[in-house]
């Protein structure tokens, strides 16, 4: 309840409750901050700032507002109605669906319930599995101390970071090739790990999850009665999550490489990998499929030796440094001409500001923040 009614509603029902009937009405409250406008005010009729919940639910659904408010909840601070928030609400429930989606497209009809034997566990599944077993951990404490803002950035942070972004992209290739042990074993991964995050969403978002669940094989009549999920002590994998959190950041040090030299994410380059770290080479050597994935080398080179080239974009990461030389990047001539127009567009523009700076007129009328 809002703190603006504590004692006109919570308190009174105490006592008439104490009076009447000898007990409590209820074990916990939970006092949350006020619902307000855009500019932090209090909504009412003689401001004519109220938002009426319905018309919400009609261009959004109602999920995505019950997202939005316990996603936007802390302790003793009011919450903003934002379209803005609302329509990020919708997109990440869009991200579910499409999801979910793409897994149960990907799921045979006769995909066996159980997890595959952890012996047959590759590094991205004994990742995911340690990953939702930390947010399962995670969630499970912060529901139980009602902080349920906390809670849910922990879900969306597996959900869109971990499963979306990263496991299915790296799902992909095994639910193509030619592995039909690799390929069955993926997809009872995927359901599973869909699975337990239906769940784990549910006391937010029942509408969606449901009808999700339902579409998906899975076991018992509903949802809504479906047991919680649980850690599991064999998930929980420290180094499977050190190993692939350093894949990760050398896939994205590789794009992030490309993207600042305009370099297409598919074409063939050279990468060079320097480490002297015997752990940091093992994780890379043992990986290379998702290298080759992800990064697309025409070669790759993994040393302790390296010597960097010359001219070449480099990254500096845990336990290694990667090189990108720039001749399989860019054309330097074409780059080095863009770069002088660039300068020449800057130096421009600084003596454009500095001419109105000696302008006494002009700063003497222009606005603070201009000048």
């Amino acid at each position: 309840t809002g703190y603006d009614i504590i004692f006109f509603w919570v308190s009174r029902m105490i006592f008439q409750s104490v009076e009447f009937t000898k007990r409590r009405p209820f074990k916990n409250v939970l006092i949350h901050g006020l619902i307000r406008d855009e500019q932090g005010r209090k909504m009412s009729k003689s401001l004519g700032n109220g938002i009426d919940p319905m018309d919400v639910i009609d261009k959004y659904g109602a999920d995505a507002l019950r997202w939005f408010l316990s996603n936007g909840s802390a302790p003793g601070q009011d919450v903003r109605f934002s379209y803005t928030k609302m329509d990020a609400a919708w997109n990440f429930i869009n991200k579910i669906w499409n999801a979910s989606r793409f897994v149960i497209m990907n799921l045979d009809s006769d995909v066996e319930l159980s997890l595959p034997e952890a012996s047959e566990w590759q590094l991205a599944d004994k990742w995911i599995l340690s990953r939702l077993n930390d947010t399962v951990r995670d969630v499970t404490r912060l529901f139980d101390s009602f902080e349920f803002g906390e809670a849910g950035r922990a879900l969306y942070n597996f959900i869109w970071n971990d499963f979306c972004d990263w496991y299915i992209e790296m799902a992909k290739e095994n639910l193509t090739g030619e592995d039909e042990k690799l390929k069955k074993n993926t997809q009872r991964i995927l359901r599973y790990v869909l699975d337990q995050i239906l769940r784990l969403m549910h006391p937010i978002m029942p509408f969606v999850t449901e009808k999700i669940w339902l579409s998906m094989p899975h076991d018992g009549a509903s949802l809504v009665v479906a047991k919680y999920p649980v850690e599991h002590a064999e998930f929980d994998n420290q180094v499977a999550e050190k190993d692939m959190d350093n894949l990760i950041e050398l896939i994205k040090a590789v794009r992030n490489s490309r993207s600042e030299v305009n370099a297409p994410m598919s074409s063939a380059i050279d990468i060079l990998i320097k480490t002297k770290d015997d752990d940091t080479r093992k994780v890379f050597e043992n990986n290379v499929d998702y290298i080759n994935r992800f990064c697309h080398p025409k070669r790759l080179e993994i040393a302790a030796d390296i010597e960097a080239p010359k001219l070449a974009m480099t990254s500096v990461i845990t336990g290694a440094e990667v090189y990108l030389p720039l001749a399989d990047l860019i054309d330097l001539n074409e780059e080095i001409s863009r770069l002088q127009k660039e300068a020449k567009k800057l130096e421009s523009e600084v003596t454009r500001g500095e001419k109105k700076l000696g302008n006494e007129k002009f700063v003497a009328n222009a606005p603070e923040a201009v000048v």
